[in-house]
């Protein structure tokens, strides 16, 4: 920033010493014209989006990774928005990405990956969260699955923290188990977040969804209200839960 801006300096004799360099009018407006030419940054807003990349999941897997780019179109408006990606899946494998505010990387990413069978580890993602934020704010975690195979008294221990750190959850369930329903429904509930379940052949209402929340982490509830006022019932749905 200081090599925009080269002062032009008078050199006025007061005896033996020089006066302090001084700007002319067209200094500074040239100044400014550089500055607001500059590239606009993404905004402070930082959101993780994880996945269950267990066996069952590739389907979704394919179909979340074009759509993510949604979400970052969609809060370009609202100052931009930063997304580091986990999944979990295999024989206790967890992954967690540097922070990107470029959907393309994303999308390269998730585009290696295959889905392996394993068993769902939540409580890893959760603990990851609470860390991460010890050291950046996160505004919110999507998480996607179909399954839960955790003692629901652990993770809603790590729910309730995320809670008292204002980190909401966002659980989408695929498909209709119950138990991963009840689960999601009270993780979400002890975190302050909010929970929808959508149908694995809609990729439309998944879109929705995710652009939600989005919205919701770079904007604000105001943010997501507007939005939700022209949306599915889904979104309205997720605006709802979190205004209680």
């Amino acid at each position: 920033m200081k090599e925009l801006f080269k002062k032009s300096k008078t050199k006025v004799r007061d005896g033996s010493q020089d006066q302090h360099p001084v700007s002319s009018k067209n200094d500074v407006e040239q100044f400014l014209s550089k500055v607001a030419s500059l590239p606009k940054s993404a905004g402070d807003a930082r959101l993780i989006f994880s996945l269950d990349a267990t066996a069952s999941r590739q389907g979704t897997w394919d179909v979340a990774s074009q759509l993510q780019n949604e979400m970052f179109l969609s809060t370009q408006s609202l100052g931009g928005l930063n997304v580091q990606l986990c999944y979990f899946r295999g024989f206790g494998e967890f992954f967690s990405s540097d922070w990107q505010s470029n959907p393309d990387e994303i999308l390269r990413i998730m585009s290696t990956i295959q889905c392996q069978a394993g068993a769902t580890q939540l409580h890893r993602l959760l603990q990851h969260t609470i860390e991460e934020n010890q050291s950046r704010k996160i505004k919110g975690l999507i998480y996607i699955g179909d399954a839960m195979e955790e003692n629901i008294d652990v993770l809603a221990q790590l729910a309730g923290k995320l809670g008292l750190l204002n980190v909401p959850l966002f659980m989408f369930q695929e498909r209709h188990d119950p138990v991963a329903k009840a689960a999601f429904t009270e993780l979400s509930r002890l975190s302050g977040g909010a929970y929808c379940q959508f149908d694995s052949a809609s990729a439309d209402q998944l879109k929705e969804l995710l652009k939600a929340v989005a919205i919701y982490a770079a904007g604000g509830l105001k943010a997501l209200q507007d939005f939700s006022a022209v949306a599915s019932s889904g979104v309205k749905l997720i605006e709802q839960q979190l205004r209680k």
